[in-house]
């Protein structure tokens, strides 16, 4: 689970190796919670204990920061 370097914040941005087969996205954890979010375009499509102002303020995160997250993508899953 390769950790994207670089974002500042509480929360922990990555990837599954064996999610490459689905279009691109990132995980997102904070203690024991996790979502999901589409990188394009940006998407929330999974929750597990984030509350709703949160997800919008990590949708906000992963905006700012989409291309950082694509290149990532890129590298680790291929193009």
């Amino acid at each position: 689970m390769p950790t994207v370097r670089g974002i500042p914040g509480p929360y922990r941005l990555f990837f599954y190796s064996f999610d490459c087969d689905e279009p691109k996205h990132v995980h997102v954890r904070r203690e024991r919670m996790t979502c999901k979010f589409w990188l394009d375009p940006v998407a929330h499509a999974a929750n597990d204990g984030f509350q709703a102002h949160e997800l919008n303020r990590i949708a906000r995160v992963v905006k700012e920061n989409r291309e950082l997250l694509l290149v990532a993508w890129d590298e680790h899953c291929g193009e």
